[in-house]
């Protein structure tokens, strides 16, 4: 199985006509918000972007902010879009915060979006940096952390950044990325592409498989956070590399994908054997007991998908849907885990769409529904440079659905290569982010630096 083009450029970043429905395109108005410049703004959104109350949007960058980090990118930003006070004016990016580096105790390299609690903090990770240990190609660039950024207690003021958690070794977790999810007790949910302590044949230049974990708040104020793994993926017929955008349901299990793993012959990549796997974690049944882990589905064969990197959404009915980056016709897919009738019985996968390349290619990204019950998302490519597509499908009789092209992108002065989940504002226009292109200049080279986007469906 060859590795997406669009895949191994994020990989190596952290790391150094359809068969199923008729495609038809739509007349929709596709805006870009912002365009990174690089150096001290930001460049390459990781992850998408999350709204306040007030319609300001947020989000960090992979790169930009500042050089100075001894990274294998550049520090890395989170930033602020504020809406305009007068339609067709442009909207205002903030920098609110440039990440300092291990050699400072701080993180460095977001590699996930943020999230943000009821009182407006926000929290993410970075791929590298803090205190811990870890060794890259002979450079000691740490773990990786669990940052939170504060408002300011009055307008106008600087943002808080505080590191809650310094991996400090892989075993606890190596390489955090994808967005974290937050309960309603204030506890952090999310996956480390690496370490954990299990596995040994993942990738050779990172220790182990990778891991879901649980970050805890102190019991008392000013207090250190606690990190609980609450599984460490082993590779072989387990997953190996999980990709965050974690998922509960009702009862407090987890559902999430992994990128490699699965124990498929029949998947060689440059960084691990398998197809990738879709998992749930249960919780324990007494209390400071164990997780346990489900495997709902291995992917076996490029044909029946590869590589699922976006995380899983519900339906109403429980069923769950996902995107691979590649297999299908090696364009990647988007698939469907259907529940089993019975319990103790199997979840049952089937393809919703296969990309083609003139309807797009390589979704790397999750996806979401309206409340009609159409799902939405994006493909980094498709089938030519500067490229990319937001999509939508919409369910038809006896299980087909019909995707809609609602966007090709065209590179600069446009953006390229989505890579992030989408969200609705409350008018149900959608927004995201692009990796490159956008109308940018020369601090990222010819590739751009990257978008924020909107876009009426």
């Amino acid at each position: 199985m060859k590795t997406p083009k669009c895949l191994n450029c994020l990989v190596w970043m952290l790391i150094a006509v359809a068969g199923f429905g008729s495609v038809a395109t739509a007349a929709s108005k596709e805006k870009v918000l912002y365009s990174f410049q690089g150096g001290t703004d930001g460049a390459t959104p990781a992850g998408g972007v999350v709204f306040d109350a007030a319609g300001n949007l947020y989000g960090a960058t992979t790169n930009g902010g500042s050089a100075s980090c001894r990274s294998i990118a550049q520090c890395g930003t989170v930033y602020q879009l504020a809406p305009p006070a007068k339609q067709g004016d442009p909207w205002t990016e903030t920098v609110l915060y440039v990440f300092k580096g291990n050699a400072s105790n701080d993180g460095t390299t977001p590699a996930g979006g943020v999230v943000m609690d009821k009182a407006g903090n926000l929290y993410g990770t970075t791929a590298y940096g803090g205190t811990g240990n870890c060794v890259l190609l002979g450079a000691k660039l740490g773990c990786g952390t669990v940052y939170e950024l504060s408002p300011p207690k009055q307008k106008g003021g600087a943002w808080t950044e505080t590191v809650l958690y310094s991996f400090p070794t892989a075993k606890q977790g190596y390489l955090p990325n994808g967005d974290l999810v937050l309960d309603s007790a204030g506890n952090l949910y999310g996956a480390t592409m690496f370490g954990g302590g299990q596995g040994t044949t993942c990738n050779v230049l990172y220790q182990y498989c990778g891991a879901v974990f649980e970050l805890s708040p102190p019991k008392t104020k000013g207090g250190k956070w606690t990190e609980k793994v609450l599984h460490a993926f082993k590779g072989g017929t387990d997953g190996a590399s999980p990709n965050g955008g974690l998922v509960f349901d009702g009862k407090g299990a987890i559902y999430g994908t992994t990128l490699y793993g699965g124990g498929s012959s029949k998947c060689k990549t440059t960084y691990s054997a398998g197809c990738g796997t879709a998992f749930k974690l249960n919780p324990p049944t007494v209390k400071g007991g164990a997780w346990t882990e489900t495997m709902l589905h291995r992917f076996i064969e490029v044909s029946g998908g590869a590589t699922p990197n976006g995380g899983l959404v519900f339906d109403l009915r429980g069923a769950l849907y996902g995107t691979t980056v590649g297999g299908g016709n090696e364009l990647g897919a988007v698939f469907r885990l259907l529940p089993p009738a019975k319990q103790g019985g199997s979840w049952t996968k089937t393809l919703v769409h296969i990309f083609t390349g003139v309807d797009g290619a390589e979704p790397m990204a999750g996806l979401i529904f309206d409340s009609s019950g159409n799902l939405y998302g994006t493909t980094c490519c498709d089938g030519k440079p500067g490229g990319g597509t937001i999509f939508r499908l919409r369910p038809l009789a006896h299980g087909a659905w019909a995707l809609t092209l609602l966007h090709s992108f065209t590179g600069a002065p446009d953006g390229s290569d989505p890579a992030s989940s989408l969200i609705f504002d409350g008018t149900g226009k959608l927004y995201g982010t692009t990796l490159l292109s956008g109308n940018t200049g020369q601090n990222c080279g010819h590739n751009g630096c990257g978008t924020v986007f909107q876009i009426q469906p």
